[in-house]
């Protein structure tokens, strides 16, 4: 096969998805602000910058995909005239907007927090009242990695969060979930309707961004099948072609929806070596219309985010089954400037593995409890 894919974004997601396709004799080209983004090595970009840019990028590829869920809807509208997108312009349009995305949740039985719409400071003491409190209050749009949130626990905060967040004038506030742990299942769906499913992730944040993942999520057989149903479902209903993530919440009711994301996610880099065929190059494989690989996890995995600061990688590779993956990005606080897989060909190991890590990061994480791995 000889096609070129041209992807909205060319960030770290882009990157690894040009580095899954190369293998396969695939070309991506991107659509970018910066040129010299993280994907910048793997294939053209072109900058949104620029006047022409847009048509010159639609010129540029046979078929298209995005790495980047706030993909401007306008733009697509152009390049869909004449060109295919995948995943679909609904799937995008409904995961950029939160009351869309639950009210689908909602239409095809994918259990959900109870929310509210909010857009004056009246419906939000009114939410208050009907959800009761804590609640989080979020925009409808824009907004990630805890960007863009405000938690509500008592009536005395209303006014702090309305002048925080009420200037979006559209907002969603959701009861606070009682829930024991975050998963997130990953699926990828060919053209042909074919439909496979990783194991769960079992993923921990720090202040608000993923810090690392735990495949398979320890505890979750039984979740497995559930999670894998919703997440059918939803593709299927958006005649989906390629990756979607949907992330989940664990509660004493059972599993709770909290967003999808229509794209690669950060909580499948493990699957790079983790799998037998990775996100990355099950999403290429779908977008050109070629046969889905196998989602089969290899052995037990952790991977870890590299926020902020780079380690020394010499500290990193020096440690028995880690897999050092940098994005060429330069240190920002919060930043995601690459990723970790640590997978050593004896899985008891895992948990050992991951105190030594802990002690090479720059910036802690809670890397060292009993993760019953």
């Amino acid at each position: 096969m000889n096609k070129t894919i041209g992807i909205f974004g060319g960030g770290q997601l882009g990157r690894m998805m040009a580095q899954a396709a190369l293998p396969l004799n695939i070309q991506c080209t991107f659509f970018e602000t910066e040129t010299d983004c993280p994907a910048a090595i793997l294939g053209s970009v072109f900058s949104s910058k620029n006047e022409h840019a847009l048509q010159d990028f639609i010129a540029s590829a046979d078929v298209f995909s995005l790495e980047f869920e706030n993909t401007p809807v306008a733009d697509v509208d152009v390049l869909t005239q004449t060109k295919t997108l995948h995943p679909p312009r609904l799937a995008l349009a409904t995961a950029q907007n939160r009351l869309a995305e639950k009210s689908l949740f909602d239409e095809l039985n994918i259990p959900v927090a109870p929310y509210r719409a909010v857009d004056s400071l009246d419906s939000l003491k009114q939410a208050v009242v009907e959800l009761g409190l804590p609640i989080v209050l979020k925009t409808v749009t824009g907004g990630y990695d805890g960007k863009g949130q405000f938690v509500l626990r008592t009536e005395d905060q209303i006014d702090t969060a309305w002048a925080e967040l009420g200037p979006a004038k559209s907002l969603i506030a959701e009861s606070f979930v009682k829930f024991s742990r975050e998963v997130s299942i990953i699926a990828v769906r060919g053209q042909n309707g074919d439909v496979r499913t990783w194991a769960l992730a079992e993923n921990h944040h720090h202040h608000g961004i993923l810090s690392h993942s735990i495949v398979p999520a320890p505890n979750s057989t039984d979740l497995q099948p559930i999670a894998q149903d919703y997440i059918t479902r939803l593709l299927n209903h958006l005649n989906y072609v390629g990756v979607l993530t949907l992330e989940l919440f664990v509660t004493e009711q059972g599993l709770y929806a909290n967003e999808m994301a229509c794209r690669v996610h950060n909580s499948g880099h493990w699957s790079i070596e983790g799998a037998i065929c990775s996100q990355f190059e099950n999403h290429i494989r779908a977008v050109a219309g070629l046969p889905l690989g196998s989602t089969e996890v290899v052995r037990p995995t952790v991977m870890i985010n590299i926020i902020g600061q780079h380690p020394k990688s010499e500290d990193v590779l020096a440690l028995n089954g880690a897999h050092l993956h940098l994005y060429n990005k330069s240190e920002r606080t919060g930043r995601k400037l690459g990723h970790i897989t640590l997978m050593p060909n004896n899985s008891d190991d895992l948990t050992d593995l991951c105190r030594q890590l802990a002690q090479v990061l720059p910036v802690p994480l809670a890397l060292t409890a009993d993760m019953n791995i």
